[in-house]
């Protein structure tokens, strides 16, 4: 199924998800956040807690199967301790 959304234009755009991701950038984020988190030594469970999330879609985030908003992104970067920045280099995007 394919799901489009109305942009500020009144123009369709499709919406991107996991299962529209080709090229795989979602996957490839997530891996960045799991890698910095084991890094520091910080369980999925503490960093879902300490940005305010919970532990199965901090899961899924760092699966790629989940399109995480850049809110998220922001929580999770401060509850890593880095800037959201240093998460888009570290995935390489």
């Amino acid at each position: 199924m394919v799901v489009f959304a109305v942009g500020h234009d009144d123009t369709l755009m499709q919406r991107v998800s996991s299962k529209t991701d080709v090229d795989a950038e979602l996957a490839i984020l997530g891996s960045a956040i799991r890698g910095i988190r084991k890094e520091k030594n910080i369980s999925q469970e503490a960093l879902a807690d300490w940005a305010g999330l919970d532990r199965s879609h901090m899961g899924r985030i760092e699966r790629g199967e989940r399109n995480v908003t850049v809110l998220n992104l922001l929580r999770i970067a401060k509850a890593l301790d880095c800037k959201l920045a240093e998460l888009f280099q570290a995935a390489g995007l």
